[in-house]
């Protein structure tokens, strides 16, 4: 399993691309410190997604020790983007602020988690769910009920204290644990509908076909982990 950790941003760097979305406005005291705080709440986020992408390797290096087998087969970390975080507040009709952002966004720092088949995707929500310090926020099964689309992925928002110099704080994490084959089936979709300028119409075409793979994906995953299943019984 590997864990793909992003090169996380220092408080300079972050004031410096927050202080660019106020290049056409006067930048005031009350500005800079506004600035400031966004740039150490992205830290705390930071660290948050640290925790649990830490929590997620260790259970995972427990079960390849216990049963031989890792449910995850690699995950990676992220922080949404300066860029996105403002879009994200305006569409919602809030002010930038602290407070607001904590309040109302939930998927500033997320992990993505990818696995060997279906049932690990589940196995993985249990076991996160179940260390003490660890409370579920929120949860959209994608997989049991898909989108319209196709998509299938489990998501869950958690909460998880960061300790620091100041004491312990909760922080949101959003966890989106997929199959391998769902991952590859998001990234092309991903593609098609935000990475490509083609016409609408044939956007409207793959799409379509797209969603007749995501069945038939799916189809074969469930075939494959009872293969596996089956396989298992096998073991020395």
């Amino acid at each position: 399993m590997i864990l793909e950790r992003q090169n996380f941003m220092n408080i300079n760097q972050i004031s410096a691309e927050l202080e660019k979305e106020f290049t056409n406005k006067s930048i005031e005291q009350e500005d800079i410190e506004k600035l400031q705080a966004l740039a150490r709440l992205y830290q705390l986020y930071q660290a948050g997604a640290n925790e649990i992408g830490t929590k997620l390797e260790n259970l995972d290096a427990e079960f390849q020790v216990n049963y031989d087998h890792n449910p995850i087969h690699h995950m990676e970390e992220r922080m949404k983007s300066v860029q996105s975080l403002l879009n994200k507040l305006v569409k919602k009709g809030y002010a930038l602020s602290v407070e607001n952002v904590r309040a109302h966004i939930f998927d500033i720092a997320g992990i993505r988690v990818v696995t060997n088949y279906i049932d690990d995707v589940y196995l993985i929500e249990k076991m996160l769910l179940n260390q003490s310090d660890v409370t579920l926020m929120q949860r959209k099964d994608y997989i049991a009920q898909p989108k319209t689309s196709g998509y299938r992925s489990l998501h869950i928002v958690v909460s998880v204290p960061v300790f620091q110099s100041t004491g312990s704080k909760p922080v949101n994490v959003e966890i989106q644990i997929r199959t391998v084959g769902m991952d590859m089936w998001a990234s092309l979709e991903h593609k098609l509908r935000y990475k490509t300028d083609i016409e609408a119409e044939l956007v409207d075409h793959y799409g379509a076909d797209l969603h007749d793979y995501a069945t038939e994906l799916s189809g074969i995953e469930i075939k494959m982990q009872a293969l596996y299943q089956k396989l298992n019984q096998y073991k020395n």
